[in-house]
């Protein structure tokens, strides 16, 4: 009998999908093999901005807290709004050696902001776990005769472009912010973005620029030391930690900005690594001490899944870009 006869051909997409599936049950074994040894070396994790802002403080908790085998290097990397650094990672090796903590801005805003971006912010990225949020802080050189949002309206409203409020960087949740007030109040007032907060402040204090939407975590002790004055916060409701100091929503009803910290990593990074980071994210953000120091910063643990973490970024993309194609804003 010639077996020959009764040879046949499998159609090519059939074909395609048997090599895939044997390529994929190939691969497990080597997959979950890396996710039990990972990691195999430090772990950077990178911060967008400069040092003393929320997403520099989170990164410094973790990587004094965790626990992973190795230890956990904060690198900062500022620019561009946090593009440089995020962008860093989305082209770095994707096996769990090479994080970011992303925010509103690196991870909602800048798509919407800038003209062309150097990375995707939700095809560079494996999600892990939201970390935390906070309010913004609106707060005012203590020289400007304001002391409430319906002040600075009407300030405003009496001196057109002659204030001017910064920002820690184009596309920053401190940013829009202050757009998104502009845009609600029908007042105008000139954006100064600097290279990172540490650098806005000291011209808050001195005067050079008169107002910042800053991050609660970073603004808030300089306003209890009296250095400059909290006139409001952005979330819809007072957080605990300045439970005296009012919502702008209390003066514009809508008004809502909250800022938000997420770890990512590369894309295609094994899902048992992201897993397994995730579980020590949770683990971190839980721990007593760190909760109480999150609680008097007005830092909110979020602690999601990698998959809801998708869902609320995706919705954040959304929600910004209707907020910058209102506000005309632009990477200048």
């Amino acid at each position: 009998m010639n077996p020959s006869r009764f040879s046949f051909s499998l159609p090519s997409a059939a074909r395609r999908s048997i090599l895939i599936a044997a390529a994929a049950l190939i691969a497990l074994p080597s997959t979950a093999a890396y996710a039990q040894s990972y990691p195999t070396k430090p772990i950077k994790l990178v911060v967008t901005f400069p040092t003393g802002g929320a997403p520099d403080i989170l990164s410094r908790i973790f990587s004094e807290k965790a626990q992973l085998g190795q230890q956990v290097l904060v690198d900062n990397k500022p620019g561009a709004g946090g593009n440089i650094g995020a962008d860093f990672v989305a082209k770095s090796a994707p096996d769990g050696h090479t994080l970011v903590m992303g925010t509103v801005g690196t991870h909602s805003i800048n798509g919407a902001l800038y003209e062309k971006m150097p990375y995707d912010m939700v095809k560079g990225f494996a999600p892990i776990a939201l970390v935390a949020s906070a309010p913004n802080l609106l707060v005012v050189n203590n020289d400007l005769p304001v002391k409430s949002v319906a002040d600075l309206i009407a300030y405003l409203k009496a001196n057109p472009n002659k204030l001017s409020f910064g920002s820690p960087g184009i596309g920053s949740s401190v940013h829009v912010s202050g757009e998104l007030f502009k845009s609600m109040t029908g007042t105008s007032m000139t954006h100064v973005p600097y290279k990172g907060r540490q650098f806005a402040i000291p011209d808050l204090v001195g005067g050079s620029i008169q107002l910042m939407f800053d991050n609660m975590p970073s603004a808030l002790p300089m306003a209890r030391e009296g250095k400059i004055r909290a006139i409001a916060q952005t979330t819809a409701k007072r957080s605990a930690a300045a439970a005296d100091v009012p919502t702008v929503a209390e003066t514009i009803p809508g008004f809502e900005a909250t800022t938000w910290f997420a770890m990512f990593a590369p894309a295609g990074t094994p899902r048992p690594v992201v897993d397994r980071l995730q579980a020590e994210v949770v683990r971190v953000f839980q721990l007593p001490d760190v909760q109480e120091k999150l609680k008097t910063l007005g830092l909110e643990p979020i602690l999601s899944t990698p998959d809801e973490l998708a869902r609320y970024q995706a919705s954040e993309i959304v929600k910004w870009a209707k907020v910058v194609k209102e506000s005309g804003a632009k990477a200048e």
